[in-house]
């Protein structure tokens, strides 16, 4: 999506959804990113199965008959198509969710090019890969979220010891999810804190 507006490159900023394919609400947060002056774009990990198939339940059905490693390799393809972009400026950031926030650790330790990065409760990248990292991060955690926050002062540490610029944002009282607000987990204040913190890193990073 593009602002209707739009005079001159853009920046550009790849949206990675949750473990449910491109569905509406992550259509929405596309759209949002575009309303604040973005090229953005949501790849479907789906579309080799026919796409987003119009309910949650067989959306999550079907993620598990995927090819992570190939689904992987298409999202950094999509991101280097998109940074390529006739449109865009060059500078590219990429935001997550859930399983969008772990593929948007991994692509910050596969993308040299990646100028910030998003992930919201998404699993941490392989520790060997984090020297990597380029980009800023901001990683956006819930307060009520086992899995993943087991495997965060371990990525913390990683994050230190190679020198990585980034910001834990871990709002008080959310869960897993809060962000989506198609959910009963949805936090409004917690979400509201986490995109303005996230748009004010796109701004600085791939407007400036």
């Amino acid at each position: 999506m593009r602002p209707a507006d739009a005079t001159g490159p853009l920046p550009v900023v790849l949206v990675v959804h949750e473990n449910r394919g491109l569905n509406p609400h992550i259509e929405d947060v596309t759209r949002r990113l575009a309303l604040e002056g973005y090229l953005s774009f949501a790849p479907d990990a789906l579309y080799p199965l026919g796409g987003y198939p119009g309910d949650e339940d067989s959306a999550r059905a079907k993620f598990g008959e995927l090819d992570q490693a190939k689904t992987r390799e298409d999202m950094l393809a999509a991101a280097a198509w998109l940074q390529a972009h006739a449109s865009g400026n060059g500078r590219l950031g990429a935001i997550g969710f859930c399983y969008g926030g772990a593929i948007t650790n991994f692509l910050a330790t596969r993308l040299p090019g990646l100028s910030a990065a998003a992930p919201f409760y998404g699993s941490g990248p392989s520790l060997e890969d984090v020297p990597k990292i380029k980009a800023e991060l901001l990683v956006v955690l819930a307060e009520n979220d086992e899995r993943v926050n087991a495997g965060w002062p371990a990525y913390e540490a990683a994050l230190e010891q190679a020198g990585v610029t980034y910001t834990l944002l871990q709002p008080p009282g959310t869960q897993h999810g809060f962000n989506n607000d198609t959910t009963p987990r949805y936090h409004e204040a917690a979400a509201k804190q986490a995109w303005e913190a996230a748009l004010a890193l796109f701004g600085r990073r791939l407007k400036a």
